[in-house]
């Protein structure tokens, strides 16, 4: 089969390849503690589940909206307003079916051949991806320890271009659990402005936070014009496979997406977007609940690989992954991340499956319970004191 040229251009995520090995290994008798995928081991909370079912039993089975069921695009607005101080109209909601939508038609609106966009280095691999299967340049921009793996402004000036069309923003941090202080969202936004740059700001895990403050560039004077957020429920009410998203966009960006979920999905599942309003005007206590754990595991993982030797763990401000310099093993990433799941039964990503500069690193997500994570960590060490033997 002949593919198109432009399917040599587009990435994967490696969670999911290193998931797919992970279950190779359990099919053929090993016992593996996966500490790779992005996603709550909890269940959704039972009062969503609940609005499903009565959706279903109703009849809310038919086709919704391109944009969204209207009390759904109400329910989003609203929130945002609540919890980042914003008045959205629900008619800037589009709704889509997962998040990741809003970050392809982010790239299929806006950018083409000849046209940059600056993507944090490491990052979610699908913002690149993406950029390039749309014939785009990504440009990256490197997120280092010694700023706590924030944006540096003076290196973000000197990459924008006369040909930089977009920004990606995430935070908290996909790998890091880095966040962006109000200082450092003010001055991104002064950049923006000052270039004509559209920023894509992805806040999935906003609700995720350990330290400090959420803070939306959307909250910004004058960004609103030029900003899409993009978020969803599937880390917060842990409803990954759900597949509820949306993007708050300017207003001229509002008919191109409906226009694009015509032509590719018609809309997102009506039953579930009833359910996904239920989740935001509910009760919030599982949300809390999670929260609370996800806080008392990150003290347990960044504790644990801080002991284990050659390894080093700076504490995470949000999200629920560590992202280890284990450099001091005497090994990279990558191989240490091989190994692991091939001789200790740990599945884990090499950093460099969120881009060039992450050689070093591990991610290693606390998406697990505290007895699975004690075990890696104790199948890690034995597998790191014999190596030292080696």
């Amino acid at each position: 089969m002949r593919l198109a040229e432009r399917m040599d251009h587009i990435g994967t995520e490696t969670a999911f390849e290193a998931a797919a090995k992970a279950r190779a290994l359990v099919a053929a008798g090993r016992d593996i503690v996966g500490l790779h995928i992005g996603e709550p081991d909890f269940d959704t909370p039972p009062n969503i589940v609940e609005a499903a079912r009565r959706a279903l039993a109703d009849g809310h089975t038919h086709y919704a909206p391109a944009a969204g069921v209207p009390a759904f695009r109400e329910a989003i607005a609203a929130d945002f307003g609540r919890r980042r101080g914003v008045e959205v109209s629900p008619d800037h909601v589009v709704v889509t079916p997962g998040a990741k939508p809003i970050m392809a038609f982010a790239m299929m609106a806006l950018v083409g051949s000849g046209d940059e966009v600056i993507v944090p280095d490491p990052g979610f691999p699908i913002y690149e991806s993406m950029v390039r299967f749309m014939g785009a340049t990504p440009v990256p921009i490197s997120l280092r320890e010694r700023n706590d793996f924030r944006l540096d402004l003076d290196e973000l000036r000197a990459l924008v271009s006369p040909r930089t069309r977009v920004l990606v923003l995430n935070s908290p941090h996909n790998p890091s659990g880095a966040v962006l202080t109000k200082t450092d969202i003010e001055g991104i936004a002064s950049i923006a402005m000052a270039n004509d740059l559209v920023v894509l700001a992805d806040e999935i895990y906003s609700r995720i936070l350990y330290e400090g403050e959420h803070h939306s560039i959307l909250a910004v004077e004058g960004m609103a014009e030029r900003t899409i957020v993009l978020d969803g429920l599937s880390k917060t009410y842990a409803m990954t496979g759900w597949r509820l998203g949306w993007g708050i966009l300017p207003p001229p960006l509002v008919p191109p997406f409906e226009r694009l979920l015509v032509n590719t999905v018609s809309c997102t599942a009506t039953y579930a977007q009833i359910a996904g309003a239920e989740a935001l005007e509910g009760p919030q206590d599982a949300v809390d609940a999670m929260v609370a754990e996800f806080r008392a595991r990150r003290t347990l993982i960044i504790d644990g690989l801080n002991a284990l030797p050659g390894v080093t763990a700076p504490m995470p401000a949000g999200a629920f992954y560590a992202f280890p310099d284990v450099s001091g093993t005497g090994m990279d990433g990558s191989t240490l991340a091989d190994r692991l799941l091939e001789e200790a039964g740990v599945c884990v990503l090499a950093g460099t499956a969120f881009g060039g500069i992450a050689t070093d690193r591990l991610r290693v997500s606390y998406a697990n319970s505290a007895a699975n994570l004690r075990l890696a960590l104790e199948r890690m060490a034995t597998f790191l004191a014999a190596a030292a033997d080696r």
